[in-house]
């Protein structure tokens, strides 16, 4: 008989050479949280640079208190989907309220973010038509677009030409194209350049699809992300989100204008059938959701320290992801084993960093990624270039000087 989970032993052994190294990096727990910017971490004070807190929400007291009242009055949990028992008027509220923040006419929210990208893009695309998607979209979009059963046709990252050309080569095929983009990609930080491909959009028409995840809450004049930072929103046809990253919380939505968009609720297996976010989970959200509209002092905090870092690192000579700011700082490094050990060093000195390796990043790169907060202060961004600037920086340098 064939073992099925034989297939994953070069993962369980990749695995086990990690923990040789030191802690376990895709799997580290958090004793105690602190604040948005502390844990305690193997019995120790950590300043976290790696929990898309993006606006330092999550400890918020208007949030905090929002979320207990509805314990209290809704319960912890819904027990149904949305079609089924599982819709509350704090379910709509929500909606309501996001469709106000972006101006859209109507939302649908999800139990995850995960779910938002499928269901937004299965219930959009059908084995008739195609999806046009950016090489190094985001796992729930690929998913997204498996779910669908469309063709799937990929362009390179960020080129607009490429996209051009193989919408080109289309020819008469009929069935719809559903082109989908990522306002801030979340491995590298660097944003789609929208208006190349509005201009592609205008020559060929399709649906335009943008997943405004790590965006949402940070880019634009009020938060709405790249279409509005680009002047761009009546281009973009629907909009998908998640809440774990600005909103500080747990779920997702889509959104858009069309006039059928509601029979997206009868038509999307990602929200017809799971349970609908607990009540406290929405609770939260709408608060935050609401802070980020009357607070935009945490977008300007934001982006001031997000600048700061990247200065600090560029200063260190070190290889960043992306020249474009954004709150997702990557830094590229030479492997996996180096890679390992200096997560492990900037951990014991007292800073939590996400590690990405392959085959989860782009071109197989190993990288130590940041992602900044409205809450961070200037201490604490300079604390963090620091013990970059004497791990990281020490093993370039050290490379360097090896020939390497």
């Amino acid at each position: 008989m064939t073992d099925l989970l034989e297939k994953h032993r070069h993962l369980a052994e990749r695995h086990k050479a990690m923990l040789q190294m030191g802690a376990d990096a895709v799997g580290l727990p958090m004793e105690r949280i602190l604040s948005p910017t502390r844990a305690l971490i193997g019995g120790r004070e950590t300043i976290l640079a790696g929990t898309n807190n993006y606006m330092g929400i999550t400890f918020d007291p208007d949030c905090i208190e929002a979320g207990k009242r509805a314990l209290d009055e809704y319960g912890t949990g819904t027990t149904g989907s949305r079609i089924a028992n599982g819709t509350y008027e704090i379910h709509r509220e929500l909606e309501r309220e996001i469709a106000s923040f972006l101006g859209r006419e109507h939302c649908m929210v999800f139990t995850t973010g995960y779910q938002a990208n499928l269901g937004m893009i299965a219930g959009l695309a059908g084995p008739q038509d195609t999806i046009f998607l950016d090489a190094d979209s985001h796992s729930s979009i690929y998913d997204g677009c498996a779910l669908s059963g469309a063709k799937l046709v990929r362009f390179r990252h960020n080129d607009a030409a490429d996209l051009d050309k193989r919408l080109s080569r289309m020819g008469e095929e009929t069935g719809g194209r559903l082109v989908v983009l990522e306002g801030i990609y979340s491995m590298m930080g660097d944003r789609a350049p929208l208006a190349e491909f509005i201009e592609v959009k205008r020559k060929h028409g399709f649906t335009l699809l943008v997943d405004e995840a790590h965006s949402f809450g940070v880019l634009g004049e009020n938060g709405r992300g790249l279409a509005e930072e680009a002047g761009l929103e009546d281009e973009v046809d629907f909009v998908a989100g998640t809440f774990s990253k600005s909103v500080g919380s747990i779920g997702g939505f889509g959104a858009g204008n069309h006039p059928l968009f509601e029979a997206l609720r009868y038509a999307t297996r990602a929200y017809m059938f799971t349970a609908s976010p607990s009540p406290s989970t929405i609770a939260t959200s709408t608060a935050a959701i609401r802070k980020l509209r009357a607070e935009p002092e945490r977008r300007e905090r934001l982006r001031r320290n997000s600048a700061r870092l990247h200065e600090g690192f560029e200063a260190l000579g070190l290889k960043i992801a992306s020249r474009q700011v954004s709150p997702v700082i990557a830094v590229q490094c030479a492997d996996e084993p180096s890679t390992i050990g200096m997560w492990n060093a900037l951990l014991n000195a007292g800073v939590y960093v996400n590690i990405a390796l392959p085959p989860g990043t782009p071109g197989r790169t190993c990288l130590l990624r940041c992602s900044v907060s409205a809450a961070h202060t200037d201490e604490d961004i300079d604390t963090i270039i620091a013990l970059f600037g004497k791990v990281v920086g020490g093993e370039a340098k050290a490379e360097l000087a090896a020939g390497g």
